[in-house]
């Protein structure tokens, strides 16, 4: 969307002062080893390639082989060396900088404190008067050396920064990127000595480097939300972006407004997003004293657990739900939660349902229904953890000393006998994970392992080729089709050449007809039982689950999908993270599609709104990736924390083009609170054949797909098909129920009707019911 208003006097000014300065970019890790200074060594050969004066000054390469190759070419600037405690520091010779004058300086550690007498105090300080010169910084930074994260870092891993930076240092830069790696490749690279003789104890820990790569990429992830927000305020945008959560709890100054809140920390822990409570109050009237202290315990409790409060004037209750819509709207929330309704249907019709008139008007916010456990299992919102997390893990270590069973036998076999599987992800095409697929393999094979190429699309771009060096490809197979001649990959021709480690392209991709196999992620698990090693690559807007958010983010929808099983599957998943800008620039110089392509890319898919929007999924859905791991190996020190108390979640459809989003949500939700779930549709039809209805059978595809259980119910009159889902749900000791609103307007709450979704909603008041709001 192009803006016309004219710019200020002020604005203008402002703009023009920014010409002058150079542009600060900062590479992030999460600890030392994950690559930074060789990804910022890169960055500069591809500046100098271009015809930009370049420099190093004070970088620590730690005579790692692959990052002093970087070094070739580059004009270096000596530091000032001076000791500090037995150990050699370097600063920053800024005047000599300055003299020199280069268009951009590549320097390491951002959080530095210079030698006493220096000019100024820190290296932070430094970069901020070479920028002021009209000199451009590229930098690097550990994401527990940034203030407030130091503290997180210390308290999950024992690990204290020696310097920090103050808080805001990175919403200085122009870009922020994030080198991401696995735990496993850091300790790798320890174990060979790449990071030198002192390395901190607690880094040699797999579950620390987890913790500190998960604070990275939540850090980086609410930079990129910052952004997103302030695009889409220039863009006259509101309501929630679909890359991120924000969870609103609707209170009162009641009893039972902690609850209320204490549940909502949990949803928003849970789903990584931010938490606003909001108390709407009758204007004029004044509170009583039982009130004034009901508010004064809501406004403590907000701020020990990092809540927004609001309170909104409301005129009259049924003027609620158009207060809420309109804060929600203007907030950009994505979920309210709120409790049952205690009032009877006829209360209801002379004072008006919240409920009802929230489902009528809300759109991309779903909304939360909070049953009341207290009468029959007493409240207990935090759950306690389990003891094994407690004195030592004695539950867990006991566990060890049991028998396998043949059939647990026979899993493990298998599991040993099974290769390697790696992925790399990426928010869009062309951030270079084919690129970084295939430097991996090439180092592999310089270290001995039998590597070959399994299935390569380089879509012409000359930095790809160029990286394959001498790697083997296997020939693709070749098969006529409707008088024309495609090519895919040879899974017969892996399995029998049968090397160690194989590269495959493009994840997500269907294969062609005729093929073993429908989808290449079928052709990757043969090949991993078969004992063979897999790195591949795939987009974030591929994975199944976040195909409708791609969908609100882009306006796209993504076809081609893979169940997100895979990623967990993976023995490890690394995110290929570049700015908006640098990818932007990267189709501009037709390294990602050809030139004639280029202005319908930046118009459509590539609008930077859409880059910005895709790269916060990635960042999100990786960390997530990180915590679900880290809680798998029985740490209790993930950044959500353990969920323990235990859910099943019952998803409701009907036929219709809201069933498939439905069931997405259902399956993200069962994923996070680590829960059994089923998907549940009602047949009214005397004789109900699935084989012979399409649309059910999709529904059952996808839900099965997800690792979900699907139930075909049937039931003798439409009017009871609530009470049909309601003996499933109870059958299956349901402690959630998933329903979606309608696209109907006409029709005024539910996907499965509005009678019927309203009759479920007011026989479950003892059970959480969750609805899924419709796109438009």
């Amino acid at each position: 969307m192009t803006t016309f208003r004219r710019k200020t006097p002020e604005e203008l000014l402002e703009s023009i002062e920014r010409l002058k300065h150079g542009k600060f970019k900062i590479l992030i890790g999460a600890a030392s080893g994950t690559g930074k200074t060789y990804q910022m060594l890169r960055e500069g050969q591809q500046l100098k390639e271009r015809g930009i004066d370049v420099v190093i000054c004070a970088v620590t390469t730690l005579q790692r082989p692959e990052t002093v190759e970087q070094l070739a070419g580059l004009d270096r600037i000596p530091s000032i060396h001076w000791m500090k405690n037995g150990e050699e520091k370097k600063d920053l010779p800024v005047e000599e900088l300055v003299k020199r004058n280069p268009e951009v300086v590549l320097v390491d550690h951002l959080a530095h404190r210079n030698r006493p007498g220096a000019k100024f105090n820190t290296r932070l300080e430094d970069i901020l008067f070479l920028l002021k010169q009209g000199i451009s910084v590229i930098t690097t930074i550990n994401a527990y050396e940034l203030a407030g994260a130091d503290e997180i870092a210390l308290q999950r891993t024992g690990i204290q920064a020696e310097e920090t930076i103050p808080p805001g240092t990175l919403d200085l830069a122009d870009e922020v990127r994030l080198i991401d790696v696995a735990p496993e490749t850091v300790m790798k690279r320890i174990e060979a000595g790449l990071l030198g003789k002192k390395v901190h104890p607690s880094i040699c820990r797999r579950d620390n480097l987890a913790v500190l790569r998960e604070l990275s990429l939540r850090l980086v992830a609410e930079g990129v939300n910052e952004l997103l927000n302030r695009h889409r305020e220039t863009e006259g945008l509101s309501g929630p972006s679909g890359a991120s959560e924000r969870i609103l709890v609707s209170v009162q100054y009641h009893w039972n407004a902690s609850i209320y809140i204490r549940r909502g920390q949990q949803i928003a822990k849970r789903l990584n997003g931010d938490l606003i409570v909001a108390s709407f109050v009758k204007p004029g009237i004044k509170l009583t004293k039982e009130q004034e202290a009901f508010k004064r315990s809501i406004v403590k409790l907000c701020s020990k657990i990092g809540a927004q409060f609001t309170e909104w004037p409301l005129p009259g209750r049924r003027l609620l739900p158009v207060k809420l819509k309109e804060l929600s709207t203007r907030m950009g929330v994505t979920r309210i939660v709120m409790g049952h309704s205690k009032l009877s249907r006829l209360q209801e019709i002379f004072t008006g349902s919240v409920i009802h008139g929230l489902l009528r008007k809300l759109t991309h916010t779903d909304l939360f229904l909070m049953a009341d456990r207290a009468d029959t299992e007493g409240e207990r919102i935090m759950p306690i953890r389990h003891h094994e997390y407690e004195q030592g893990l004695p539950n867990a270590n006991a566990k060890t000393f049991r028998r396998h069973t043949p059939e647990e036998a026979e899993q493990q076999k298998i599991r040993l006998n099974r290769g390697t599987f790696k992925v790399y992800i990426g928010a869009s095409p062309g951030v270079g994970k084919t690129y970084t697929m295939l430097r991996e393999g090439n180092l592999l094979r310089s270290n001995g392992v039998d590597v070959v190429v399994g299935l390569l699309e380089t879509h012409g771009r000359r930095e790809t080729v160029a990286q394959l060096g001498g790697l083997e490809i296997i020939p693709r197979r070749k098969a006529v089709y409707r008088g024309s001649q495609l090519e895919d990959m040879d899974t017969e021709a892996v399995l029998s050449r049968y090397p160690e480690v194989v590269l495959i392209d493009e994840l997500a991709h269907t294969n062609i007809p005729g093929s073993l196999h429908v989808k290449r992620y079928e052709d990757i698990l043969q090949i991993l039982d078969a004992g063979i090693s897999v790195i591949t690559t795939v987009n974030v807007q591929h994975l199944e689950s976040l195909n409708d958010a791609v969908e609100q983010v882009t306006g796209v929808r993504v076809r081609e999908t893979v169940p997100d099983d895979l990623l967990r599957k993976a023995d490890e998943v690394e995110l290929i993270d570049v700015t908006p800008q640098m990818l932007q620039q990267r189709l501009r110089e037709g390294k990602i599609y050809a030139s004639s392509k280029v202005d319908q890319a930046l118009q459509s898919f590539f609008k930077i709104g859409n880059l910005i929007a895709l790269r916060e999924l990635a960042l999100r859905e990786i960390a997530d990736d990180v915590d679900e791991r880290l809680e798998s190996w029985d740490r209790g020190n993930s950044l959500r924390g353990p969920w323990r108390r235990k859910e099943l979640i019952f998803v409701c459809v009907d036929k219709g083009p809201n069933a498939e989003r439905i069931i997405r949500h259902g399956f993200r939700l069962a994923y996070r609170l680590k829960a059994e779930w089923h998907v549940a549709f009602v047949d009214i039809r005397k004789q109900a054949s699935l084989q012979e209805d399409q649309e059910l059978l999709q529904i059952k595809r996808l839900t099965q797909r997800l690792g979900g259980t699907f139930d075909l119910l049937t039931s003798p009159r439409r009017c009871r098909i609530a009470d049909t889902l309601l003996s499933k749900a109870d059958k299956l000791g349901a402690t959630q129920i998933i329903m979606g609103q309608t696209r109907r307007r006409w029709q005024r709450c539910l996907s499965i009707s509005p009678a019927i979704g309203l009759g479920v909603i007011r026989k479950s008041t003892a059970r959480d019911v969750l609805i899924v709001s419709r796109n438009k």
